[in-house]
Parts: structure tokens; sequence; C-alpha cells
């Protein structure tokens, strides 16, 4: 009875874990310990339930995990940041890559900004579109340099 009390409180574990992460790295091990646990409720030796949780767990982790990754890719396309590019952005504080200055206003948040060409700078109050975005910083260009969006 103490091994399923063992099993019982790994997969609550493991669980829980999975849950605060998502990041699909402990739920297969949470298999492999549903089949320990079987094997404890049956009666196995505890070497056979430790041996069903090592042997469960590495085939869930090798043979599904790799499928589900390419199912949870599959269903992403854009995010936020990415419908971001092409959009409008008003000038609030001049851009200049070589001061290091540079904000722009879209939809009510402040961003850091940069020009995507180093030599030019904007001013305050210029209309400019987002060509990229890296990490916090908006990368952008002049609306009138834009050929396309």
């Amino acid at each position: 009875m103490n091994a399923i009390f063992i099993w019982l409180l790994l997969i609550a574990a493991l669980l829980l874990v999975e849950a605060m992460t998502a990041g699909l790295t402990t739920i297969w091990f949470a298999g492999g310990g549903v089949a320990a646990l079987v094997c404890a409720f049956l009666g196995g030796p505890f070497w056979l339930q430790t041996g069903l949780f090592a042997a469960v767990s590495l085939i869930l982790l090798l043979v599904t995990r790799p499928l589900a990754l390419k199912y949870m890719r599959k269903g992403s396309g854009k995010n936020s940041l990415d419908l971001m590019i092409g959009k409008e952005v008003l000038v609030t504080e001049k851009i200049d890559n070589l001061q290091g200055t540079g904000e722009a206003q879209l939809e009510g948040q402040y961003w850091m900004a940069r020009s995507d060409d180093s030599d030019q700078t904007i001013e305050k109050g210029e209309v400019a579109v987002i060509k990229s975005i890296q990490g916090v910083k908006l990368i952008v260009a002049r609306k009138n340099k834009m050929t396309t969006i």
C-alpha cells in the first residue's frame, strides 16, 4: 500500500509541475507513474514498478512528444506582435539611433523605437511604420520612405 501512495504523490507532483509550466516536460513521466501505479495495484514488486515507470516514461517522451510539439506548432500562426508589423505609429520622441533615443505611440501604448536606417533620424510628430520588433523596441521607417506595407 505504501508504493501506491508514493506513485500517487509522484503523479500529482508531476501534473502540478506540468500545469505550472505547460511546456510538455513532465506529462510523459506522469504517464510512466500511472503505469507504475497500475502495477502497484496489481501487486507487482517495486523493482517492476520502477522499471515500468522508466520504460513507459521514456517511450512516451521519445514517441509522443515530437508529435505533440508538431501539432502545437501547426496551430500557431502569427502572434500579436507579428500583427503589429506594418502599422503606423506616432513618433513621440525624436528617434536617433546614434543617440539611443526614440519613442513611438501605438494604440495608446508607448514603445521604445529605433529607425531601420541608422543614419536617419525621425522627428517628434512624424508618422512612421513598424518594420519589425526586437524585444521591446519597435524598428520603424518614415511613412513616406515605405514603398509597401
